[in-house]
């Protein structure tokens, strides 16, 4: 294992079982967790918040340059977690040039993270009749609609995705799990024949061999720092670890497992990431979940 800064911050957690009275050694749940130090605001983000306002205050521009100027400011809100900010200034950028394909690509996504599913829907569709090869506009109407419980729908964008690049780990892992809500033993075997266009070196293959049953989840979580480089780097993947562990940990039937998963997840503070954005909606869906169930 390549040892990392000393100010790359890793704390192992056990999770362990209660002792017993005579004194028994605790029995492992899960192998070994690491944690890496959340990821501060960086200040370079500050600074462009500031001169980019300063610019849309006082500066005479044209409409177009003003909604440029509120969309960039825009990104840079959601990139630091400030969603109801980034969500104006969108809307701000589509008010002055409506044909802003980002802006509605970004404004679905917000939309679906808010479980407002009939405005995530319009949103990708206004970005992909702007712009029919937009491939993320796919990724993400196929996660809204996946999440809006309409997978068979989902189904199709994801495969549209995937296939602009079937080397890419992610786009085969959300392409499963929204196959797998259709008919579970064809998409692991989708999964499976899928993993063979994935390079070994990519560390997401882990997550894919996790998934397909080639490694277990001791190995997995054991394997998790081999070649981190930087905490920024550790924390991605980290986010995009515990996210799919949670998923895995629905899947087999374990909400709380899931729910600790999703929080670790969150814990990165990587709020870029796609696996970020759905850990928090993933959590709002299982407190739904459990206020719905009926008394015993």
């Amino acid at each position: 294992m390549k040892l990392l800064s000393k100010s790359l911050i890793i704390a192992a957690v056990f999770i362990t079982q209660a002792c017993s009275l005579t004194g028994q050694k605790p029995q492992s749940m899960i192998n070994q967790l690491v944690i890496a130090e959340p990821l501060p605001i960086n200040y370079k983000s500050e600074v462009a918040l500031a001169r980019l306002t300063e610019v849309i205050q006082r500066a005479e521009v044209t409409d177009e340059q003003r909604a440029q100027l509120f969309y960039d400011r825009g990104v840079i809100y959601d990139s630091v977690g400030l969603r109801s900010l980034a969500r104006l200034d969108f809307n701000r950028a589509l008010n002055l040039k409506p044909d802003m394909v980002d802006a509605y690509n970004f404004l679905g996504i917000h939309y679906t993270q808010l479980q407002e599913f009939d405005e995530a829907y319009e949103a990708f569709d206004s970005a992909l009749e702007l712009e029919p090869e937009h491939e993320y506009a796919y990724l993400n109407r196929g996660i809204a609609l996946y999440y809006g419980e309409r997978s068979l729908l989902a189904v199709d964008d994801l495969e549209l995705f995937y296939q602009h690049k079937t080397s890419d780990p992610y786009r085969l892992l959300w392409l499963y799990l929204i196959e797998q809500d259709v008919d579970s033993v064809n998409a692991l075997t989708n999964l499976q024949q899928r993993a063979k266009n994935i390079s070994d070196d990519v560390w997401a293959k882990n997550i894919v061999n996790l998934y397909s049953g080639k490694i277990d989840q001791t190995k997995f979580l054991r394997d998790i720092t081999l070649n981190v480089r930087s905490n920024k780097e550790f924390s991605e993947r980290l986010c995009e670890a515990y996210f799919y562990l949670g998923k895995l940990s629905l899947l087999n039937g374990d909400k709380r497992a899931a729910a600790n998963f999703y929080k670790l997840a969150l814990s990165t503070n990587v709020y870029e990431f796609v696996e970020h954005r759905y850990a928090k909606l993933e959590l709002d869906l299982l407190r739904q979940d459990v206020m719905e169930e009926p008394e015993q």
